[in-house]
């Protein structure tokens, strides 16, 4: 019973103490609620960047993913793009015709320039592919034909001026289904080529992250000027049912040496891997805020132990021992890190709406900053560890109080 009617004198002290400084405890709560946000928030981005990524493979119902090497600038070239896959419509030919194989299809990606009018310009990013069931169509139709002015590497068949646009590009030209805008690598080339826009896809732009129109890989390639080579970005490859990635990938590679094959796991391992700087600098600042969290509220929990120093040190005086004090302070830190939890996590809700919205209209992706329940939980779990922590650092304080201060 004594130990009973102890720890409710204790907990009576701490959460007076409280009631009676209230800005103060407003105040620590604030602190802790913005070390929670700096953890759930950066450990969301983290998640997210991940999560969208995959998702974004998966959904873009290829298994493999054929490539020379990383897509790169090429400032001062026209279309911007330095595609490494060469004699792409024959290197996907030949995989095609394997039996495990479903559809082989080179992409290429170049900078275009596009208007309405032939006065005023956009550029913005070109796919050179063809389309299937993959390819979600939310208006109008897929291409017509196929890819027939490649005529088997002569580029002498006729272009069917057919172009897909994406819902961004629709809005950023005023555009839709039936009208015809221009698009070539350069000015003189868009000039000179007309293309009708038979459907709307967000398919590539959900996929690259900007507004962006498709055309026939040859056409792209005839209106940037890179028909010499036959160069593409990459090869996108889908298996029959049952077929093994992994097995079909090692043959694939076997047979092109000079190629890099990898399955949707592999490929997003590879993109993250050339953003290692950015992912390190990340996790760097997780673990930064948890720090500086921990700093925060070891600095609060001393402010809040100083500033009862009188009342604390009268206690001491009265005769209470160094331990009831301990409890009055780690009483306090408890509730601080709960209520400050709790306002972190609420907090952390409409924040990451408001991100996310900011992220789509920057580059496009939705929901980059993921929150499943557990990271949110987490946030929560570490205020009150945070909080007692930083109340144990202020704990010496305690020790060095005097009596007499208490009596003065």
């Amino acid at each position: 019973m004594r130990g009973v009617s102890r720890l409710r004198a204790v907990t009576g002290i701490g959460l007076t103490q409280l009631r009676q400084h209230r800005t103060r405890t407003l105040l620590a709560i604030i602190g802790i609620a913005l070390a929670v946000l700096s953890v759930t928030l950066l450990a969301g981005v983290g998640l997210g960047v991940v999560e969208t990524g995959q998702e974004q493979f998966d959904a873009s119902g290829r298994d493999l993913w054929v490539t020379g090497g990383p897509v790169q600038l090429a400032p001062g070239t026209v279309g911007g793009f330095e595609n490494t896959v060469v004699d792409a419509h024959s290197v996907a030919a030949a995989i095609d015709s394997r039996e495990d194989v479903t559809a082989a299809v080179p992409m290429a990606y170049q900078t275009v320039y596009v208007s309405t009018s032939g006065d005023e310009w956009e550029t913005i990013v070109g796919v050179g592919s063809g389309v299937g069931p993959a390819v979600e169509i939310t208006d109008g139709t897929q291409f017509q034909q196929g890819d027939v002015h490649y005529a088997n590497g002569t580029y002498a068949g006729p272009m069917t001026h057919e172009i897909i646009i994406d819902p961004r590009t629709a809005e950023l030209l005023d555009v839709g289904v039936g009208d015809s805008i221009y698009v070539g690598g350069t000015l003189s080339s868009a000039r000179a080529n007309q293309f009708e826009i038979v459907g709307v896809s967000p398919t590539f732009s959900r996929f690259l992250g900007t507004p962006s129109v498709t055309l026939h890989l040859s056409e792209l390639q005839a209106v940037t000027g890179t028909t010499a080579t036959d160069r593409a970005s990459l090869i996108t490859v889908s298996l029959n049912a049952g077929a093994s990635p992994s097995t079909v990938a090692s043959a694939i590679e076997a047979e092109y040496p000079e190629y890099t094959v990898r399955t949707n796991s592999e490929q997003l391992e590879a993109t993250l891997e050339r953003q290692a700087v950015l992912l390190a600098s990340g996790g760097s600042l997780v673990v930064l805020g948890v720090l500086a969290g921990l700093a925060l509220t070891a600095n609060l929990m001393v402010s809040v132990v100083y500033q009862q120093r009188q009342e604390l040190a009268a206690l001491k005086a009265l005769g209470s021992r160094t331990s009831t004090l301990v409890g009055v302070v780690l009483t306090q830190a408890l509730v601080l890190g709960v209520l400050g939890g709790v306002v972190g996590v609420v907090a952390t809700l409409p924040l990451v709406e408001l991100l996310n919205l900011t992220a789509a209209a920057l580059v496009g992706f939705e929901n980059v900053v993921r929150t499943p329940r557990w990271l949110l939980g987490a946030g929560l779990a570490i205020a009150v560890p945070m909080s007692l922590a930083g109340s144990l650092l202020a704990g010496w304080q305690i020790a060095l109080l005097s009596p007499e201060e208490g009596l003065e």
